[in-house]
């Protein structure tokens, strides 16, 4: 039986834990398919397909809108959908495939119908002392 796992917050985290989680699935045998929806940036997890078998990953949009609400272009390039979809889409999936969700301010109805969820939450973050974000890091 697939599960649905929430990765959710404010805190760096959400992105690397499904990677993570990924990569597991992946060294057991498991095919992974990872969709990225509002980060349209070249990021070093595209490259994972020339290292891992069973793995593909595909970016849908142009850039970023993690602080602003997306334009009619970013809703037009990432294929967005609403809640009620991504619902529909959950309850539809076979049995046995296991669905990891990220991103901030995950909505309460994804919660509720999660197996787990998880809120990562900043404390402190090496960005407030001007730290760039690093290849193989944050990028």
């Amino acid at each position: 039986m697939g599960y649905v796992h929430v990765y959710t917050g404010n805190g760096k985290g959400k992105t690397t834990a499904a990677l993570g989680l990924s990569l597991r699935a992946v060294c057991a045998g498991k095919r992974v398919f990872f969709g990225q929806f509002i980060k349209g940036m070249e990021y070093s997890e595209l490259k994972c397909t020339e290292f891992m078998n069973n793995f593909e990953i595909e970016q849908f949009g142009r850039r970023c809108f993690i602080y602003e609400a997306p334009t009619e272009e970013d809703i037009t390039a990432f294929k967005l959908f609403n809640v009620e979809d991504a619902l529909a889409a959950i309850k539809d999936r076979s049995e046995n495939v296991e669905v990891i969700i990220t991103g901030r301010y995950a909505p309460e109805e994804i919660i509720s119908i999660a197996d787990l969820v998880t809120e990562m939450k900043e404390i402190k973050h090496y960005y407030s002392k001007g730290i760039e974000a690093r290849e193989g890091i944050e990028f």
